[in-house]
């Protein structure tokens, strides 16, 4: 198994990134690697509680992925069980991956490290690499604004 890391600094205080990650309108506003807005997204942010989130490409292809919230920490922690119910990576059909964001105060804001795991091929996890890689940039553009201690 392999997986894909991703580290940003945003210009936000952890709580309210938090909320981009548990939170259906967070949610719909950067996941998905294009710059489109997400189809349809729903959440039940609390442990065993599911999401589904369908978003659409470039190319006109629509993806939908769903999962279990595994572990909520707030402000610092979100692990999701991660599988694709509909399109995605080929090498991923019928695999539930794990999906791990950790977030850690900086002065700036916060740094996001985001751990995508538990995907079958090397290939599968450049994939989500770039996927997110992409999701992360609409996320950072959120918070344009450098963010200072007590905002």
């Amino acid at each position: 198994m392999t997986q894909a890391v991703l580290v940003r600094r945003i210009a936000a205080r952890p709580v309210v990134v938090f909320d981009a990650l548990v939170t259906a309108e967070g949610i719909a506003s950067w996941w998905g690697p294009d710059d489109l807005p997400v189809i349809c997204a729903t959440v039940d942010p609390r442990v065993n509680g599911g999401f589904r989130v369908r978003f659409r490409r470039l190319d006109g292809a629509e993806h939908e992925c769903t999962g279990e919230f595994l572990e909520i920490v707030k402000p610092d922690h979100v692990v999701m069980s991660w599988r694709w119910a509909d399109g995605g990576e080929p090498d991923e059909a019928g695999n539930v991956s794990r999906l791990e964001f950790i977030l850690r105060a900086i002065d700036t804001g916060t740094e996001l490290t985001l751990i995508h795991s538990a995907l079958r091929t090397e290939t599968s996890a450049r994939s989500h690499e770039g996927g997110w890689a992409g999701a992360l940039v609409k996320l950072l553009r959120r918070y344009p604004e450098p963010c200072t201690p007590g905002r």
